[in-house]
């Protein structure tokens, strides 16, 4: 192993340099990862489970790494983006690693890569990796950052893969189709390991992909699902009946297509990492993810949530319409430029009584007339209000906002990120 040439002495050197260590943000492909990865000694010894999907990856995670701990196992969670702090990314029993454990780990990968160039993401993969291994965890949930077959987390063997939905995201780097996309995600099924898809309608291309590797698909609709009343479900699938399950506390229907996604996984891993059954009504009610339909205000209520896909969008919508407030309900939007803006604004159209509308300091931020001209096409007329900052148009939001109403923030993590900022400051 050679010695580094630059070791910076404190996170935030650490994080400017590795992002300044590639020309690209993002670029697909396996080898150079793995090459490091091959240096540094990266062999888990413990059990890992991928998660991939275009929305609900988060949810589920956070669902597993949560139900495992409680189990009384030691468990790692790799997920991205972060909300404020980068350490949000890589948690043991859902503490985050320490800026001193996070150099720590920067400094062996930056040992162990000598010439070879990594991205942001890949470097902070391996650094979350060889953490978890120094901390000798029980099991490591790892969620894909982009698409699944060239991601940098697919360099690990997973014994247990999830895919949660399928649609139209990064469509840039994965493919221009549902098609497409679902087999760059399918690159995460191994041959004969557990692959589970929560996705209703999943296209042929993983269905081939799946019967070509020859993995063991469950598919959500086909070998497992869920009944639910108004304040209990129950999970079927063959070799499992759970009746009287409590409500996961992440908000809105879809969210029970991800908990039974959980359970299946859970159901498949009961050899290597056995658990109790009763722990799910201890733990479902009680299940914490920042930043999706997560109210940070009661009064005025003030709720955030990283919607920015179409499918996202639809589910904001479901969760606002299922939750009516007699006043004014008002978006505060910022989105990136390579998302499907004009989709998104009209799922959201007809929910908002004002739109708060600026743009994100961000490289890839769309710009204010980009995101007006989507609104205008979709045929608003509603109060419509821009600002050049984002923090500005939520403390106008929040100038206007009486007793009954509430604000939405929403269209990209760094949207949600941006007002959590002001909310903790």
């Amino acid at each position: 192993v050679s010695q580094s040439r630059y070791h910076p002495t404190n996170l935030e050197a650490w994080l400017n340099y590795i992002e300044a260590l590639h020309s690209k943000d993002i670029e697909l492909g396996l080898q150079r990862v793995s090459d490091v990865a091959h240096r540094l000694g990266l062999d888990a010894k413990f059990p890992i489970i991928s998660a991939a999907g275009t929305n609900g990856k988060g949810s589920t995670c956070a669902m597993l790494s949560q139900i495992y701990q409680a189990a009384g196992y030691r468990v790692a969670s790799y997920t991205s983006p972060h909300l404020i702090h980068y350490q949000e990314r890589i948690r043991v029993n859902q503490n985050m690693i320490s800026e001193q454990q996070a150099c720590a780990a920067f400094n062996a990968v930056e040992n162990a890569r000598q010439s070879t160039a990594l991205t942001y993401f890949e470097f902070g993969t391996l650094a979350a990796m060889w953490h978890f291994q120094q901390a000798e965890v029980d099991v490591a949930i790892l969620e894909i950052g982009m698409g699944g077959r060239l991601d940098a987390v697919n360099i690990f063997e997973p014994d247990c893969s999830l895919l949660t939905s399928i649609d139209l995201d990064h469509m840039e780097y994965l493919g221009p189709t549902r098609e497409a996309i679902a087999f760059e995600k399918a690159g995460v099924f191994r041959a004969h390991k557990p692959a589970i898809c929560g996705d209703r309608n999943p296209p042929q291309s993983l269905l081939d992909h799946a019967k070509h590797i020859d993995s063991h698909l469950y598919l959500i609709g086909r070998d497992f699902d869920y009944r639910h009343d108004t304040d209990s479900w129950e999970f079927n699938c063959a070799d499992l009946n759970l009746q009287n399950l409590p409500m996961p506390s992440l908000k809105g229907k879809f969210q029970l297509d991800n908990a039974s996604v959980v359970l299946m996984t859970l159901l498949q891993m009961q050899e290597k990492l056995p658990l109790h059954w009763q722990i799910l009504h201890q733990v479902l009610p009680n299940i914490v993810l920042a930043g999706r339909y997560q109210t940070l205000l009661k009064s005025p209520q003030v709720i955030v949530d990283v919607a920015h896909n179409p499918h996202a969008a639809q589910a904001l919508m479901s969760n606002l319409a299922a939750e009516r407030c007699t006043g004014k309900t008002m978006a505060v939007m910022a989105m990136l430029a390579d998302k499907d803006i004009c989709a998104v604004v009209k799922i959201m159209s007809a929910e908002f009584d004002v739109w708060h509308v600026a743009a994100l300091q961000h490289p890839r931020a769309a710009d204010l007339p980009v995101l007006l001209d989507a609104i205008q096409n979709a045929g608003i007329n509603t109060a419509i209000f821009s600002y050049e900052n984002l923090q500005i148009a939520y403390r106008e939001a929040y100038k206007q906002d009486t007793e009954n109403d509430r604000i939405i923030v929403f269209g990209s993590f760094f949207t949600v990120a941006a007002i959590m900022q002001i909310l903790l400051d």
